[in-house]
C-alpha cells in the first residue's frame, strides 16, 4: 500500500512541477511582446508625426496649392467690350457674341488608368479634329495639371454645333465647357481703318481708338468659382462664388461717317491716278472745337483682317521674310496723320504771314513790299522760288496767291529766329497736340541757337523742318477759328453701358494764339490765294473758299523720298466750320504741285462736304453749256423731316424725279433721309431718293463704265440704276469719279469728264 501511495504522489508532484512550469512561460512571453509592441507603436507615432510636420511646414503652401487646384473651377466670363460710334449713331466696332472652347482636364477621367488614357486621347482627338488644331498641342492641354486650359476663342456657332453633337455621340458630359464670349467687327471694313485701330485674338485694342481708349472699352471680367469633392463632382450651389461681368463703356467719336466715305473716295482716286507710290493722307477739322470729322491714309487696311496683307503689299508679300512681313503690317497699320513727320511746305507759309500780321510787322497790301528775282541770296547760296515766272514787286497777299519762296523768305529775315519760335511755341508746333490717339511723334526743329540765315530762311516756307499733318492742321484751325487754339479729339462721349449714363467730354481750348483781328485779315489772304492765286482749282461754285497749296521737296540727301503735294482748305471763308488738309506723297504722275493735283480734289470733298453740313450754296441756280446744250442746275432743297407728300411736292416743283418705297400714310410719314444730300448742285430731271422710318434700308447698286458714251448716253445708263450724274467739259467721257463696278447707294451723284475726240 504505502508503494503505491510513493508511486501516486510521485506523479502527482510531477503534474504539479509541470503544471507549475506551464503557467511561468505565458507570462515572461507577454511581457516581452507588450514591450516590443510599444516600441513599434512609438516608433510609428513619431515616424506620423515626423511626415506630418514635413507635410504641415515643409510642404504645406504647395500641398494647399494644389488641393485648391483639384477642389475648385475657375471659369472666366469674358466682358462685351464696348461699341464704337461715330458722330450720327452708326456703328464703326461692336462685338458680337461668340463661345470660347475650354477643358478641365481632371475632369476627363474613366474608371480606371488605361481607360482614363483611352478617353482622353478620344478628346485630344475630337477637339482638333472639329477645330482644325494639332493634335499633339490639344493632346499636351488634355493631360495637364491645370484647372482649366483653353483650346480655341472666337468659335462660331455651326463649329459649337457640332462639337455639342461629337459629345453627345461620345457621352462625354463634363469635362468640356463651352463658354460665351466675344469677336469684334467692323461692319464698315475699311473705313476709317488707321484711325479706329483693331483688336487682337484676347479682344485686346491694338493701333488707333481701340488701343488708346482700350481701358475704357474693355470693361472687367467675371468669374464662377466652383468647388468640387473628392470625386471631382460639383459641391451644391451654396458653395459656388459669382463675381458679376462689366461690361465695357460705349464711345461716340467726333468723326462722321459720311464725311469720312467723302474724303476716302477720293483720297484712293487721287493716290491712283497721279500715281502716288507712298500713299496719301486726309485729315478734316471743325476748328470751332477740334473735333476731326474725318481722318483717311490710303492704301488702308480691312479691320476684320488685320494681319492679312492689302492690295499694294499683296504684289511684294510672298517675297518677304518674316521680320519684313512684320514692318510692312507695321507700316499698313500706322496713322500717318498723328505717327508720322514731313516738311510741310508753303501751307507753313500761313504761320510766317500770321506771325507777321500779329506783330505789325508788314500789312496785306502794302505796294512793293517784296521784291522776287527768282531767287533768293542767303549766306553763301542762292535759295530759287519754285517758279521762274513771278519775278517782280510784291505785297504780301500777292507773295501768297503765287506761293513766292523769296517774298518769304525776306518776311522771315524781318520777323526773326527768336519771334517765329515764340509764335512756333503758341502755333503747339514744340510739343504734341494731344490728340487722344496713341504713338503721337514730335517735331523736329532746329534749337534756337543753331538758326543761321540759311535755317530761318527755309522753315519761313516751310522746309528743313518736320511736323505731322495734326499739329499742322490743329495750328491752320487756330487761324481760321478767331486765333484760339484748340486741342484736337477723335472722342467726345462715353457711354456706360452698365449704368446707362452718358459722360460729354468738353472741347479743350488750349490757347488764345494771334487775334480776332489777325484772323479774319488771314481768311481774306487765304480766300485771295484760291480766288486769285494758285488755289484755284479747289473753288466750289456758291462758296468761299480759303486754301494755300504746298509743293514739299525730298529731304537732303533722300531723293527716294519723292516729293510731297498738298493742299489746305478752311470754309466758309466768313465763319469756318471745316479745316481740310490732304498730302499726297511721291506722286510719279504728270505734276507734283499741290495745287495742280490735290486742289480739284479738295475742290470735289468740299463740293459733298459742305452741303452735307447743311452749308447753303450762294448760287440756288445756275445754267452750263454742256455739248452746245444749256442745261439747268438746281439745288438739291432739305426735305428731311417733312411728309413724304410735301416732300415730294417740294422736288417735283424744283424739277426733280423721286423715288421713295413706302406701303404708309405718305400724309403722315416723314422723311428721314434723302440721297444726294441738301445743298448737291444737280441737273433738273435728277432722282432723288427719300427714305422714311418704316423703309431706311439703302439699296447699292454698281456703277456702270461710262468711258466713251456721250453726256446723253452716260445720263441714261446711270438713271437706268437709279444714279445721278455731274457733267464737265464737251465730247466724250474720258474720266469718271467713281470706277465702274464700285457699289454705291441709289441717287449718288457720278462726276464725270468730258473731252473731245
Amino acid at each position: 500500500m504505502s508503494k503505491k501511495f510513493e508511486k501516486i504522489n510521485f506523479f502527482k508532484k510531477q503534474k504539479e512541477q509541470k503544471n507549475s512550469s506551464t503557467n511561468e512561460l505565458p507570462n515572461n512571453t507577454i511581457t516581452k511582446k507588450y514591450k516590443g509592441f510599444l516600441i513599434f507603436f512609438f516608433i510609428i507615432l513619431l515616424a506620423l508625426g515626423i511626415r506630418i510636420a514635413w507635410l504641415q511646414f515643409v510642404q504645406g503652401a504647395s500641398l494647399k496649392e494644389s488641393a485648391y487646384k483639384q477642389q475648385t473651377t475657375n471659369r472666366i466670363i469674358s466682358p462685351k467690350r464696348g461699341t464704337i460710334y461715330d458722330s450720327t449713331g452708326k456703328t464703326l466696332a461692336l462685338s458680337s457674341v461668340v463661345d470660347t472652347i475650354t477643358i478641365n482636364p481632371s475632369k476627363i477621367t474613366g474608371k480606371d488608368e488605361a481607360s482614363t488614357k483611352e478617353k482622353k486621347e478620344l478628346v485630344a482627338k475630337g477637339l482638333s479634329d472639329i477645330f482644325g488644331l494639332n493634335y499633339d498641342e490639344v493632346f499636351a492641354k488634355v493631360n495637364s495639371d491645370s484647372s482649366v486650359e483653353t483650346i480655341i476663342k472666337k468659335v462660331d456657332q455651326d463649329k459649337v454645333d457640332q462639337l455639342q453633337t461629337w459629345m453627345k455621340d461620345n457621352k462625354i458630359t463634363v469635362g468640356i465647357n463651352i463658354d460665351e464670349d466675344t469677336k469684334r467687327t467692323y461692319p464698315y471694313n475699311n473705313l476709317a481703318s488707321n484711325l479706329l485701330g483693331f483688336c487682337d485674338d484676347d479682344n485686346v485694342g491694338r493701333h488707333g481708338v481701340e488701343l488708346k481708349w482700350n481701358d475704357i472699352l474693355t470693361g472687367t471680367p467675371g468669374k464662377i468659382v466652383t468647388s468640387k469633392d473628392a470625386f471631382q463632382d460639383d459641391i451644391p450651389d451654396d458653395d459656388k462664388t459669382y463675381i458679376p461681368v462689366e461690361n465695357g463703356s460705349d464711345l461716340v467719336l467726333t468723326i462722321d461717317v459720311n464725311i469720312q466715305s467723302i474724303v476716302e473716295k477720293y483720297l484712293k482716286q487721287a493716290v491712283e491716278d497721279n500715281q502716288c507710290t507712298k500713299g496719301g493722307t486726309v485729315i478734316a477739322m471743325d476748328p470751332s472745337t477740334g473735333d476731326v470729322l474725318a481722318m483717311a491714309c490710303y492704301p488702308d487696311f480691312n479691320l476684320n483682317t488685320p494681319f492679312e496683307p492689302n492690295e499694294s503689299l499683296k504684289a511684294t508679300w510672298d517675297t518677304l521674310d518674316t521680320a519684313g512681313k512684320t514692318e510692312a503690317l507695321t507700316e499698313m497699320w500706322r496713322n500717318r496723320l498723328v505717327s508720322s513727320t514731313y516738311e510741310p511746305g508753303s501751307p507753313f507759309k500761313l504761320i510766317t504771314a500770321a506771325v507777321a500780321l500779329e506783330e505789325n510787322i508788314t500789312s496785306e497790301d502794302v505796294p512793293n513790299d517784296f521784291i522776287c528775282q527768282g531767287y533768293e541770296q542767303v549766306a553763301d547760296r542762292k535759295i530759287s522760288c519754285w517758279s521762274q515766272q513771278h519775278k517782280g514787286p510784291k505785297t504780301l497777299r500777292q507773295a501768297l496767291e503765287l506761293s513766292c519762296n523769296p517774298s518769304l523768305m525776306q518776311l522771315g529775315k524781318r520777323i526773326g529766329a527768336e519771334t517765329l519760335y515764340k509764335y512756333y511755341g503758341l502755333f503747339g508746333f514744340f510739343s504734341k497736340t494731344g490728340i487722344d490717339l496713341p504713338s503721337e511723334s514730335s517735331s523736329i526743329f532746329w534749337d534756337l541757337d543753331d538758326v543761321g540765315p540759311v535755317e530761318l530762311a527755309t522753315m519761313s516756307f516751310g522746309q528743313r523742318i518736320n511736323i505731322t499733318p495734326i499739329q499742322l492742321i490743329t495750328a491752320v484751325s487756330a487761324i481760321a477759328n478767331d486765333g484760339i487754339l484748340m486741342q484736337p479729339r477723335v472722342v467726345k462721349q462715353i457711354i456706360n453701358t452698365e449704368t446707362n449714363t452718358t459722360t460729354d467730354l468738353d472741347p479743350v481750348e488750349v490757347r488764345q494764339v494771334i487775334s480776332k483781328s489777325t484772323s479774319e485779315r488771314m481768311r481774306s489772304l487765304m480766300r485771295s490765294v484760291v480766288t486769285d492765286g494758285s488755289g484755284r482749282r479747289a473753288d466750289v461754285a456758291g462758296y468761299s473758299i480759303g486754301g494755300k497749296t504746298g509743293t514739299s521737296e525730298p529731304p537732303v540727301g533722300k531723293p527716294e523720298e519723292g516729293y510731297i503735294a498738298s493742299y489746305i482748305a478752311i470754309a466758309p471763308t466768313e465763319k469756318p466750320e471745316i479745316v481740310l488738309l490732304m498730302a499726297l506723297h511721291d506722286p510719279k504722275g504728270g505734276s507734283h504741285q499741290g495745287g495742280q493735283i490735290c486742289g480739284p480734289v479738295v475742290g470735289q470733298m468740299l463740293s459733298e462736304i459742305l452741303p452735307y453740313l447743311g452749308l447753303n450754296s450762294e448760287n440756288v441756280q445756275a445754267t452750263v453749256t454742256t455739248e452746245g446744250n444749256t442745261s439747268e442746275f438746281i439745288t438739291v432743297p432739305d426735305i428731311r423731316n417733312k411728309t413724304v407728300t410735301e416732300a415730294e411736292k417740294v422736288l417735283k416743283q424744283a424739277g426733280f424725279q423721286v423715288k421713295v418705297t413706302t406701303s404708309g400714310d405718305k400724309n403722315s410719314l416723314l422723311v428721314q433721309d434723302q440721297t444726294p444730300a441738301p445743298g448737291t448742285t444737280l441737273s433738273k430731271d435728277s432722282i432723288i431718293m427719300l427714305y422714311t422710318e418704316e423703309n431706311d434700308t439703302k439699296v447699292s447698286v454698281a456703277v456702270p463704265d461710262l468711258k466713251g458714251l456721250t453726256a446723253e448716253q452716260a445720263k441714261n445708263s446711270l438713271i437706268s440704276k437709279n444714279l445721278n450724274i455731274q457733267v464737265e467739259g464737251s465730247g466724250v467721257v474720258t474720266k469718271q469719279d467713281i470706277n465702274p463696278n464700285t457699289s454705291v447707294e441709289e441717287g449718288t451723284v457720278i462726276k464725270v469728264t468730258l473731252e473731245s475726240n
